[in-house]
């Protein structure tokens, strides 16, 4: 990838630049591991790093103060089922930063933890800059947390291409959009002329991605089990695959053995991505899967079932307008348009998810409709210049530090 600026001149009296790294989850580690290999190439000089992160973190040099399973927790049943341990750990991450005596403390997604964290800091050390990678959705849900963050965060890098104009509306910190990781990786997700076979030409393929977190899992794997057989009573016979992360592979494999129709169970990143380049169309969980998935011109259903809890929030949001948008699937927002079906919780029934999933196993108008509109998400979401997301990263957190 090019680069945009000559590295930046840091004064710091002899010694290395130190920053210190918050990540509260996978995907902030894997953000976290990329921004610390971009860093020297934009900062002119040494650079040391600590924190809390996992093992893309650590194999970049940074030594976690504790286990990232500690904190990563989804959904409000699991983080009061964790809580005692959730506020130990932000107040032992809070204490480590502000004895690492660091240049700057950059914080990386998982709002409810690092967010936490930079709150503290600012309050013991209100001189030292904190960066954070990863806007909390304040455009969809609770808008105020925006004005809140301008008080503790300086810097917001977004990683979608509407949140500087929702923060500049909603008095948010300065924010400046740096491209979204799955930018690094279109090759990986897109296939070679032949890699996908021509509707028609065999059995079509379909990915099932019931979510990367036991409890999404939990929650959709009998939904989707039940909408299998539902499907291949219309289209005929298919290819059934379904990509699972590491720590829960084994366990979708016993489940899917009893499923009417078994899905083959794909384990690993290469081969998740493999899936990706063959499948037609793909039966999903919400979230950062639904962006890849169209950024690789799969069109998809989505579903989700919120927890106990969740659901309750959704009841009290039709009197008090809580959540501000009308998707929850991240190509629909980003595209303005709702191309992408999506059922959330008693509409997750095997019967709708099947009358969505058909058409799109077919050169239909609904699969049209989706696989024009994904071509169209380069232009809307791609840097200046080709850079990379990772690079586009650190010239703004060097740049920060530059400033300051």
């Amino acid at each position: 990838m090019p680069e945009t600026n000559p590295p930046h001149r840091v004064p710091l009296e002899g010694r290395p630049l130190r920053l210190f790294i918050v990540a509260g989850e996978e995907s902030g580690d894997q953000l976290g591991a990329a921004l610390i290999r971009a860093l020297p190439g934009v900062i002119d000089g040494p650079v040391e790093f600590a924190g809390i992160g996992g093992e893309r973190m650590a194999r970049a040099g940074v030594a976690s103060l504790f286990p990232l399973s500690d904190i990563a927790v989804m959904g409000m049943t699991e983080v009061l089922a964790r809580l005692p341990t959730i506020l130990r750990r932000i107040r032992e991450a809070a204490d480590a930063a502000i004895a690492a005596e660091p240049d700057a403390v950059i914080i990386i997604d998982s709002p409810d933890f690092t967010h936490r964290v930079a709150k503290r800091i600012r309050k013991a050390r209100p001189d030292l800059p904190i960066v954070d990678y990863v806007s909390p959705s304040v455009w969809a849900w609770r808008p105020g947390r925006a004005r809140k963050m301008a008080a503790y965060v300086d810097h917001l890098l977004a990683i979608l291409p509407f949140e500087p104009d929702a923060h500049r509306r909603l008095g948010g910190p300065p924010c400046t959009y740096v491209g979204h990781p799955l930018l690094d990786h279109l090759a990986e997700l897109r296939p070679a002329p032949g890699e996908r076979a021509r509707l028609g030409d065999g059995p079509p393929v379909l990915l099932v991605l019931p979510g990367s977190r036991r409890s999404e899992v939990s929650r959709l794997m009998e939904d989707f089990g039940r909408t299998l057989p539902l499907i291949v009573a219309r289209t005929g016979p298919l290819e059934v695959l379904l990509p699972a992360v590491p720590h829960l592979a084994d366990r979708i494999e016993a489940e899917t053995a009893g499923w009417p129709v078994k899905p083959v169970v794909v384990r690993g990143e290469a081969g998740k991505r493999a899936a990706f380049r063959r499948a037609h169309a793909a039966l999903a969980a919400s979230g950062t899967v639904s962006l890849e998935l169209a950024l690789a011109g799969v069109p998809m259903a989505i579903a989700y079932r919120l927890d106990a809890i969740y659901r309750q929030l959704k009841k009290l949001n039709r009197v008090l307008k809580l959540a501000r948008v009308g998707s929850m699937v991240l190509p629909n927002i980003i595209l303005g348009e709702n191309v992408v079906p999506e059922f959330l919780d008693d509409d997750a029934a095997p019967e709708k998810l099947a009358d969505a999933v058909v058409p799109l196993l077919s050169d239909s108008p609904e699969r049209r409709r989706q696989v024009e509109a994904f071509a169209t998400l380069d232009t809307v979401m791609r840097l200046e210049g080709g850079i990379s997301p990772s690079r586009k990263a650190a010239e703004v957190v060097a740049d920060v530090l530059h400033r300051r």
